[in-house]
């Protein structure tokens, strides 16, 4: 393989795995912390749209940003209304909000923009560009050849790691997800620690739908996000509820689909009849490799010991 076929490979591993990392780090936070979230998707998907009804209506990035914050935020503190504060099942409010968001996004998008639910096409002047726009190709433009979010999620990695394992904080966060029995006994709200692990989900939430919207595509179409959300959920499980683990995961199923977009049109060997690979069949493989590996190692993982259970004080 050349320089440049690895070189397109691995930025295109990097650029597709950012929306995943980000997911899926949300995905840690609340799930260490008691809560389930099947809600990532639509969380994705309604920031997504939120970005980009903002970026075109505006032509400001920082507005864009500051609506997908907003609404990917906002979610979250529905969520822990509902599941936190009232004890609501959290795997079915999570499926709810994502069906809510694939509803929602269409009809005020078809409302506003009168689209078909696309928003209009971005300026430049909304568009995350890359860093260091002087690389040509190669391993070099691979490595510093994108946006900021690219960078900003894969340092976000150890932030993140860091606050869990080596801060009080993440350690409260944690137990409130293992034994909140304990936590509420030592003077500790554990309502107050998952709404707080709610809130930096929320957020990171915002920022992979920011990435579908600012980065990736130029205006927001429906249903772009395409079961990411889902994807990143698996890759939290595949990573064993760490945020390392998630990462490599990410990577994992953005070197998938990578690769699959890079298939798409070889064709097949002759003992098997030639012709082209089926593009559906290609399309298919990421989200295919990702049952396999949920079906294979989510035996293995263990879960937060008092994750989808509701906390209710008994003083």
């Amino acid at each position: 393989m050349d320089e440049a076929l690895i070189g397109g490979l691995l930025a295109s591993t990097l650029r597709l795995s950012t929306p995943l990392i980000l997911c899926a780090l949300a995905a840690v936070m609340s799930e260490r912390s008691g809560v389930i979230d099947l809600g990532l998707e639509g969380k994705m998907l309604l920031s997504a749209f939120a970005a980009g009804a903002a970026g075109a209506a505006t032509g400001s990035l920082a507005l864009a940003l500051l609506a997908a914050l907003l609404v990917g935020v906002a979610l979250s503190l529905l969520h822990g209304f509902a599941c936190v504060s009232h004890g609501g099942d959290q795997v079915v409010l999570g499926m709810a909000l994502s069906m809510i968001a694939a509803g929602l996004t269409i009809v005020l998008g078809i409302a506003w923009f009168g689209q078909g639910g696309q928003t209009p096409p971005l300026p430049d002047t909304v568009r995350l560009s890359p860093w260091f726009g002087g690389w040509a190709g190669g391993l070099g433009a691979a490595l510093f050849g994108h946006h900021a979010l690219v960078y900003g999620a894969l340092l976000l990695v150890p932030a993140v790691w860091w606050g869990l394992y080596r801060t009080r904080a993440g350690l409260r966060l944690r137990a409130a997800g293992e034994n909140p029995a304990m936590v509420d006994a030592a003077g500790l709200s554990v309502t107050r620690l998952r709404y707080g692990a709610l809130v930096l989900n929320g957020a990171l939430c915002s920022l992979a739908g920011s990435c579908l919207v600012l980065a990736q595509n130029a205006n927001f179409v429906p249903h772009m996000s395409a079961g990411r959300g889902y994807m990143a959920l698996a890759a939290m499980i595949f990573g064993k509820w760490h945020p390392v683990g998630a990462l490599w995961a990410c990577l994992l199923f953005g070197f998938l689909d990578a690769a699959a977009i890079r298939l798409q049109g070889v064709a097949l060997p002759a003992a098997l009849g030639g012709g082209a690979v089926p593009v559906q069949a290609i399309q298919a493989l990421p989200y295919v490799m990702t049952v396999v590996l949920l079906a294979g190692f989510v035996g293995r993982a263990r879960a937060p010991a008092a994750l989808g259970v509701p906390f209710v004080k008994t003083r």
